[in-house]
């Protein structure tokens, strides 16, 4: 079997919840998709707006405020939205690549080693028990190495130990001055060392909400070493099969997931910055059009909120007064106009009671945007 380019793209739109919208709690919904990217506050809650029918914002405030889903440094190294279920296999997996990347650098530079984190991590996960702001736990640091060092630990140890944001009642739950607990389910004093079982079941999950994929695309997803991939698929031999993907990739999947055909209708989306369909593979061609990724994903990482049309990126879109400005990078057939039409009238509706101009801080990026073709979509009849 040789998948097409197009059938790959439906198969990530069935697992993503994105053919159509679906009846599930916010809780079961993140599970579903494995991890949603939560750099911006907002973006959780537009990922499940675009997959759930019915979603209401509150279900998600429910979910974070009861523990459910949690918040924390994860995957790219960046702040994901994930299942409290998931938190401890991802954390373990993902320990190697914390352990590399925030044990050196300004962490390094404040005079701290690993073996100083190994000794500070039990600490700070005692001294995290229950709900410590920032500043609590930058102050404890402060008492325990010394001002100097106070900046430089943090920065490495926000990351590196296991802890989870708290929601503070922000418009999205989460605002600019992050609160934190520890997760003891999540700590292992493991260092650098990969824990093969760990990797293995991140494989599975991934597999499970982004594939058919390849070694690249787990590798990316995660920022987990390629040869641990490997390692983990190979283990896992008869627990996944091995397909040909475009041009004779191998890719990997689970028996039986769903892969739609290539003829699947797929409807129109607003999505959200860095949603995780736009972020989840080393080949971004899946959702991405080639001539588009570096409109859409700009040198500083950010990703703008994205126009699929069609199953596949064709502009971004941002608020503004009365409505949703979509810029389309080419043309749109009249009922892709309409579809696009009828979301913006729902995600102002949603947008209302919380951020009406949400993303706004990232207005500057549409200056720098080619001509492209804009319309303003009208908001709620009563805005």
């Amino acid at each position: 079997m040789q998948l097409t380019p197009r059938e790959l793209n439906r198969a990530t739109l069935a697992r993503q919840l994105l053919l159509r919208r679906e009846s599930l709690t916010a809780a079961d919904a993140v599970r579903c998709v494995v991890a949603l990217q939560a750099q911006h506050p907002a973006s959780p809650y537009l990922a499940l707006w675009n997959r759930l029918s019915g979603f209401d914002p509150a279900d998600l405030d429910a979910a974070f405020t009861g523990g459910e889903v949690v918040k924390a440094t994860l995957m790219r190294i960046t702040p994901h939205a994930v299942h409290v279920d998931d938190y401890p296999v991802f954390r373990a997996a993902m320990q190697p690549t914390l352990y590399a990347s925030r044990l050196g650098y300004r962490f390094a530079a404040a005079g701290l080693t690993p073996a100083d984190a190994g000794e500070l991590v039990p600490e700070l996960v005692d001294f995290a028990d229950r709900p410590r702001t920032a500043t609590e736990l930058e102050e404890w640091l402060e008492r325990r190495l010394g001002a100097e060092k106070r900046a430089g630990a943090w920065w490495g140890l926000r990351s590196y130990a296991p802890l989870w944001h708290l929601p503070d009642g922000g418009p999205w739950a989460f605002g600019a001055r992050p609160s934190y607990v520890a997760s003891r389910a999540a700590f292992t004093p493991t260092g650098r060392q990969t824990d093969p079982k760990a990797v293995q079941d991140l494989v599975l999950r991934y597999l499970a909400g982004f594939g058919p994929a390849s070694v690249a695309d787990v590798a990316q997803f995660a920022m987990v070493q390629r040869a641990h991939v490997r390692e983990a698929l190979h283990a896992l031999d008869g627990a996944v099969e091995r397909i040909q993907g475009p041009g004779g990739t191998p890719l990997f999947d689970i028996p039986g997931a769903p892969r739609p055909s290539a003829d699947t209708p797929a409807p129109p989306r607003l999505m959200a910055m860095w949603d995780s369909v736009l972020l989840a593979y080393a080949d971004r061609g899946r959702v991405i059009p080639e001539d588009y990724r570096p409109l859409v994903t700009r040198r500083n990482g950010d990703v703008l909120p994205t126009l699929l049309v069609d199953g596949h990126v064709a502009g971004v879109w941002r608020p503004v007064e009365g409505g949703i400005e979509a810029t389309a990078f080419h043309e749109l057939s009249p009922e892709a106009w309409d579809g696009l039409a009828a979301e913006a009238r729902a995600l102002t509706t949603l947008l209302a009671d919380r951020e009406p101009l949400v993303y706004g801080r990232y207005g500057h990026w549409w200056d720098k945007l080619p001509d492209a073709r804009v319309r303003i979509l009208p908001g709620r009849a009563d805005s």
